[in-house]
């Protein structure tokens, strides 16, 4: 992946293919932030003129092109909008997200200065995170002479040689190569990432950031009791795998575990999705790929947090070995759920990795998963639902999304919702539906916390939107897979050291 780097070079004098610069909001025009008087002064104090002849508004996210203000040094002047910021106020997801609009308006292979506002070292670390993870590009099935060697990053502070900065940038390179490896684990056609494979792949990487990695088989997973996993994945002829990574420094401070739903491609099982429903399922796998790639940046940036990881990976499809309507899994540790709907898949291999987990005994639990469409119908396709079975430990989640730019919004789990779970089935302990067409989210999670132990705090993320971007790419998201919850689970493990 692209490195970046600090340097204090004035951005009217460093030599580059292109600088990035900020543009505010202000009335009807535009203004310049600090940090861009030499700039300004290098196009005889004309900039904002020139900006707004060329139809700049300082709109979020709008880029303005204009030639560089010296020959032989930056061939191009790149203006992102900020919004506004009537108080002269910039938050940092604000300049993460300009930082990213501003890299994809370059080719990939030029070199990039980004002379955006640096006022801080959390701001130098937005923008590095922006810059880094705008320039993302799946490129793996791309014919091999489209390859082209992306260009240098480089970040205009004052903070250059600064302690807290350097620190920032370090975090911030660490993050954007974790996001990049789970969108190219998203990105990739589900031919080609079997769970057999992506659990080869968590071991790889185990082994080179120094991280644990067990994996369970089918034939230590029947042995094992995963009624759950087994049951989802026994339609297909590739069997699912329960990947567990430790990561145990010295003296933590807390427990953390994280919990990950690897569907690696969902038909719907017998239940079976329709044609366009499944076109993006190889998406599903999406959270267990957020929880590996969190707990290596977490282990690779040396937090004092114990971190517990499970991944369940399985494929859910259909076929005469797979698991029908009405038939009845036992679940790890013992409890027997009917399946009344075999596309309601991804809270059965939770419920066992869940119970899984409660054994080791976390101080919090976080599962992230692709897990309802209805999340979607609630909270649209840019914000993640949040449910815990405490407020205290749901909140303490979201304010660690809120901190580290990821759109996440408080859901409740009402007790009505388990009780028609557990009235849904005559035959087993529960359903895995509730047979309403209304409140899917809200039952998937209280489905889902039936099967965390009592005592243990527990927040469960519907990440069903934000995981995958079947749209246009904007700022620092890309189409396709979007490392969704990696920042925010880095994020939490940070703020509890």
């Amino acid at each position: 992946m692209t490195t970046i780097t600090l340097s204090k070079s004035d951005a009217a004098g460093v030599k580059t293919d292109a600088v990035i610069i900020g543009v505010v909001k202000l009335g009807g025009g535009v203004a310049l932030p600090a940090g861009t008087e030499s700039l300004n002064a290098a196009y005889g104090g004309k900039l904002v003129e020139v900006l707004s002849g060329l139809g700049a508004t300082g709109k979020a996210g709008e880029v303005t092109k204009v030639p560089g203000p010296k020959p032989g040094k930056s061939a191009m002047l790149i203006a992102v909008g900020l919004g506004p910021a009537p108080d002269g106020s910039l938050k940092t997801e604000d300049l993460r997200s300009a930082a990213g609009a501003g890299v994809r308006a370059v080719k990939i292979g030029q070199s990039v200065a980004f002379a955006l506002p640096t006022p801080d070292a959390e701001c130098v670390r937005a923008v590095a995170e922006g810059a880094l993870l705008g320039r993302y590009a799946f490129t793996a099935y791309k014919s091999a002479d489209s390859d082209e060697a992306p260009g240098s990053l480089t970040v205009l502070t004052d903070l250059a040689r600064n302690k807290d900065a350097k620190a920032a940038l370090e975090r911030a390179q660490v993050t954007a190569e974790s996001v990049a490896q789970v969108r190219d684990w998203v990105n990739t056609p589900p031919s080609d990432l079997h769970p057999v494979e992506f659990a080869a792949d968590a071991v790889r990487l185990g082994k080179e950031y120094g991280v644990k990695v067990e994996v369970l088989d089918e034939k230590a997973l029947a042995k094992g009791g995963y009624g759950g996993i087994l049951g989802v994945g026994q339609g297909s002829v590739n069997p699912p795998r329960l990947v567990r990574l430790t990561y145990t420094p010295r003296k933590p401070v807390t427990h953390l575990a994280f919990v990950g739903k690897g569907i690696t491609f969902d038909s719907g099982g017998l239940s079976l999705k329709t044609s366009t429903g499944m076109v993006s399922m190889k998406s599903d796998m999406a959270g267990a790929a957020a929880v590996i790639g969190a707990t290596l940046a977490i282990a690779r940036l040396g937090l004092p947090v114990q971190v517990t990881t499970y991944a369940a990976m399985a494929e859910n499809m259909p076929s005469g070995s797979a698991a029908r309507p009405s038939d009845v899994l036992t679940m790890y540790g013992g409890k027997t759920v009917e399946v009344l709907n075999t596309d309601a898949e991804g809270r059965l291999v939770l419920g066992d990795a869940l119970v899984r987990a409660s054994e080791d005994g976390p101080d919090l639990i976080v599962d992230v998963a692709t897990l309802t469409g209805a999340c979607v119908v609630a909270l649209g396709t840019k914000v993640a639902g949040a449910f815990g079975n405490t407020d205290s430990a749901r909140d303490r989640v979201v304010d660690a999304a809120v901190a580290s730019g990821e759109a996440m919004w408080p859901l409740p789990i009402p007790a009505e919702m388990l009780d028609k779970l557990k009235s849904h089935s005559k035959v087993a302990d529960l359903a895995n539906i509730t047979g309403e067409p209304w409140g899917g989210a809200l039952a998937a999670a209280a489905f889902l916390g039936d099967f965390v132990a009592d005592g243990i705090d527990w927040v469960h993320l519907d990440v069903a939107g934000p995981a995958f971007n079947d749209g246009a790419a904007a700022g620092y998201t890309p189409n396709g897979g979007t490392g969704y919850a990696v920042r925010t689970l880095i994020e939490l493990a940070a703020s509890a050291s």
